[in-house]
């Protein structure tokens, strides 16, 4: 028997069968045997196969091969991998300037991790309504530089409905992953998007300026007229994981598109003589602070660290 795993919950797992029925469902412990190093060996967006036993209990005995995933590191084992979820056709990062604030060192982390994995990303700038000027400002300045680069950035405010009917067409038909900070408004969002799913929500802290968890786990729910729409719980930092250091250029790509007017081939982008990467931020072609994004990730690949902060 198989099926679509739409719904984990610490060791249990729901699974939609082909017959459309949904089955509970636990993980044999075979799965943590067989080199898998993630925290979660079976994620949201599996093809598993299952198994009742004469006792009525099913068990996930096999996962079909993933077309892709979108991975951090795991923040309580730094050796560790998380997998969010995974045959994904469009990640979309909630993005908050303030309450709480989203970091473009986060936001290029995530950005990396979904090139990596040839996942496309949809920008949703969230909050509209709690903007002053300069907050705006920021915001504006932010989605000039993302756009330029490639990626589709849409503003919307989920507390007033601002922009839902457009994020319904990008949605259309698709596996959506829904990542971002806790208390940027994901589950408000997909509130407004189903209204009868009434996700758990809460307010952020005035004080820290600072989202608290709402949603405890994963969740895979279907969009009238076709596609899903993935929930996560809200992520304090993105570790980035499974990159070598060489390959962290390709993952930026106007760092990639510069890199091939460097003198030597295995440049680095840092101190190497002839760099035309560093030449090309000096020149203000490539952003500051995505090339700050860049050695921030090289040097978590040098000495292995992961600043959660991030």
């Amino acid at each position: 028997m198989y099926g679509l795993v739409v719904k984990n919950t610490g060791s249990w797992y729901t699974v939609h069968t082909d017959d459309r029925r949904p089955v509970e469902c636990k993980v044999k412990g075979t799965f943590r045997l067989k080199g898998i190093r993630s925290t979660n060996p079976v994620v949201i967006g599996d093809r598993v196969g299952i198994e009742v036993n004469p006792e009525g209990t099913a068990y996930i005995t096999t996962i079909s091969e993933r077309r892709n995933y979108m991975i951090r590191r795991s923040t309580n084992l730094s050796k560790e991998s998380h997998i969010l979820a995974a045959n994904i056709d469009l990640a979309i990062l909630v993005i908050t300037v303030n309450y709480p604030r989203t970091t473009t060192v986060f936001i290029d982390r995530f950005l990396a991790t979904a090139e990596a994995y040839s996942i496309p990303v949809q920008f949703v700038f969230n909050k509209l309504d709690r903007y002053n000027a300069d907050e705006l400002e920021y915001m504006d300045a932010l989605i000039h530089l993302y756009t330029n680069i490639g990626y589709p950035c849409l503003k919307i405010c989920a507390l007033t409905g601002e922009g839902i009917e457009t994020l319904k067409q990008i949605l259309a038909g698709k596996i959506s992953l829904f990542s971002g900070h806790s208390g940027v408004g994901k589950s408000t969002i997909i509130n407004q998007l189903l209204p009868d799913v009434k996700l758990k929500t809460a307010k952020i802290s005035e004080y820290h300026k600072k989202g608290m968890h709402t949603t405890t786990f994963s969740e895979m729910i279907p969009l009238p007229g076709g596609g899903y729409v993935i929930d996560t719980p809200g992520i304090k930092g993105f570790g980035t994981i499974e990159m070598e250091g060489a390959e962290v250029a390709h993952y930026f790509c106007e760092i990639f598109q510069f890199s091939a007017g460097c003198r030597f081939n295995n440049c680095t982008h840092r101190n190497e003589p002839g760099c035309a990467v560093v030449q090309a931020v000096n020149e203000h072609y490539i952003s500051e602070s995505r090339y700050k994004s860049y050695l921030n990730i090289l040097e978590d690949k040098d000495d292995g660290r992961y600043r959660e902060a991030y």
